[in-house]
C-alpha cells in the first residue's frame, strides 16, 4: 500500500499512512466515518498536498486528534530518533506538524487517575496513595511533553532519551534552583524566583543541548519542555504530599487539578522557549558563553521570567484568570518558535537541494 501522496510503503490493513496520515481511499470514495469530528477535522485539513508553507494554521495543527489511528502508527512514532531511523534533513517536511498521540496519552492517564482515584477514595486502601500522586503529577505535563515531541519534525531524538531528560533534567534543575534559593535566601520575592527557578532550567537545558547534537530550534523546544515536564511532575508530587500529610485530602485534589490544569503554560512551555532561543542562537556552531548575552536569546529569557515572576505575585484576582492570560501567552511564544523552527528546516532543506545542484 503506496501513499499517493508520500509514496511510502504502509502495511496492509492501515487506513492512514504511516509516514504522513494521509487517509487512505478505497474505490471512488473515502472510506465511511460518521464521527462528526472526523468530518470537521477532515474539512479544515484541505490544503494543498505540495504546500511547504510553515504559517500557522492551528485548526490544522489538531485535525488529526480525533481520526482513528492504528497501533502500527503509535509505534512507527516510537521508533523515530535512533541512528536507524532518523531522517535525513532532506527527506524532513517543513510544513507543520499534525500531532495526535499526545491526547491519547492524556486519556490513558485520566483513566489511570480516576482507578487510583476509585481505590484510595472508596475502598479507603492507602496502597493506591504514592500512585495517585505521581500519575497526577506527571499526567498533563507528560501529556504536553508528548506534543512538543510530534512536533520535532526532525525526529531525531528517541523517546528513551526524552525519558532520560524529564527525571535526570527534572532532578538536576530542582537540585540547582534549591542551591540558587540558599544564596538569595534573605530575598526571596516572585522576582528572585523567578529567576533563580528559570536560571536553573535554563542551565540544564543547556547542558543536554550545547554539543550541537540538538542543534535546531525544535529540537531546543522538545529538550526544554522535557526538562521543565521533570520539573513541574517532581513539585507538583511535592505539593501534593504536603498536602496530603496535612490530613486534608480534598487540598491534595485540588493541588493535582490546578497544577494539572496549569500546567501546559508554567515549567513545561517556560523551559521550552529557553531552549528553543538557545538553539536558535547556537545553530551549528560550537557553545560559547557569549551566545547567552545575544538579545534573541535574552529576550525570551527575561520574557520567561517575567511570566514566572508574574504567576507567582499574589495579586488580587490573580488566580485563575491571570494564570490562563499567562498561559495563552506563553503559548502564544511557543507557536511563534515553532513557526520559526520549520523555517529554520526549509532553509536547510533549500540550501542543500543548492548544493546537490552546484549552486
Amino acid at each position: 500500500m503506496n501513499c499517493p501522496q508520500c509514496v511510502y510503503s504502509n502495511p496492509e490493513g492501515v487506513k492512514f499512512c504511516l509516514s504522513c496520515g494521509e487517509k487512505f481511499i478505497k474505490g471512488n470514495s473515502q472510506e465511511e466515518d460518521n464521527s462528526f469530528f472526523y468530518e470537521f477535522a477532515h474539512y479544515v485539513d484541505m490544503v494543498p498536498k505540495l504546500e511547504q508553507s510553515v504559517e500557522p494554521k492551528i485548526q490544522n495543527i489538531f485535525s488529526r486528534v480525533f481520526r482513528n489511528h492504528s497501533e502500527l502508527e503509535a509505534e512507527r512514532l516510537f521508533i523515530v530518533g535512533t541512528a536507524l531511523t532518523t531522517p535525513k534533513i532532506s527527506e524532513v517536511k517543513s510544513t507543520w506538524p499534525k500531532p495526535w498521540l499526545f491526547a491519547r496519552v492524556f486519556i490513558i492517564s485520566l483513566l489511570a487517575f480516576v482507578g487510583l482515584h476509585i481505590g484510595f477514595s472508596y475502598f479507603s486502601n492507602i496502597n493506591f496513595i504514592p500512585g495517585l500522586i505521581i500519575v497526577g503529577a506527571f499526567a498533563v505535563p507528560l501529556t504536553t511533553l508528548i506534543f512538543f515531541w510530534e512536533m520535532n519534525a526532525p525526529q531525531n531524538i528517541a523517546f528513551y532519551r526524552i525519558i532520560f531528560v524529564v527525571f535526570i533534567g527534572g532532578i538536576v534543575s530542582l537540585l540547582v534552583a534549591l542551591v540558587f534559593f540558599d544564596i538569595l535566601k534573605n530575598i526571596i520575592n516572585p522576582i528572585t524566583i523567578g529567576i533563580a527557578e528559570e536560571l536553573a532550567k535554563a542551565i540544564t537545558v543547556i547542558s543536554f543541548v550545547k554539543y550541537r547534537k540538538y542543534r535546531y530550534i525544535l529540537n531546543g523546544l522538545l529538550i526544554g519542555a522535557a526538562v521543565g515536564a521533570g520539573f513541574a511532575a517532581f513539585e507538583t508530587a511535592g505539593y501534593a504530599l504536603r498536602a496530603l500529610l496535612s490530613g486534608d485530602t480534598q487540598n491534595l485534589y485540588t493541588t493535582i487539578l490546578w497544577r494539572g490544569i496549569l500546567a501546559p503554560g508554567g515549567h513545561v512551555a517556560w523551559a521550552g522557549l529557553t531552549g528553543a532561543a538557545f538553539c536558535r542562537v547556537q545553530g551549528d556552531q560550537p557553545f560559547n558563553l557569549n551566545m547567552l548575552f545575544r538579545v534573541k536569546f535574552l529576550r525570551v529569557f527575561i520574557l520567561v521570567v517575567l511570566m514566572h515572576a508574574l504567576w507567582d505575585t499574589p495579586i488580587t484576582g490573580m488566580f485563575p484568570y491571570g494564570h490562563i492570560f499567562l498561559m495563552i501567552t506563553s503559548w502564544i511564544v511557543v507557536f511563534l518558535l515553532i513557526r520559526a523552527g520549520l523555517k529554520e528546516i526549509s532553509e536547510k532543506i533549500e540550501l542543500q537541494r543548492d548544493g546537490a545542484r552546484g549552486f
